[in-house]
């Protein structure tokens, strides 16, 4: 326990106040990314742009492929179809016979 209250009465005894210095003028410090910031900002942003454009592109190919699957599987069935009517026209004339 007392390894705790050591580090509790650090904790309350702490400073609150910043440490630094009372006198700058916030106005006159200025950051900056710098060039190498700048470009790497740019460089990020457009291969963000290729991701949302090649995503796009992906997910658009997905989908004209669902829609040529189905228009293929409605055309078997379509073909099906006709070839069962085929069939029962040619049991019904062979039993005309």
């Amino acid at each position: 326990m007392s390894i705790f209250s050591g580090l509790l009465a650090a904790w309350i005894s702490a400073d609150p106040t910043p440490s630094g210095s009372p006198t700058a003028d916030p106005s006159l410090i200025t950051t900056s990314p710098g060039t190498i910031g700048w470009v790497m900002t740019a460089l990020v942003a457009v291969g963000a742009v290729f991701l949302i454009f090649d995503m796009t592109r992906r997910i658009r190919k997905v989908r004209y492929r669902e829609e040529i699957l189905e228009s293929i599987s409605e055309e078997q069935a379509a073909l099906e179809e006709a070839a069962e009517l085929a069939r029962e026209q040619a049991a019904r004339d062979h039993d005309k016979r």
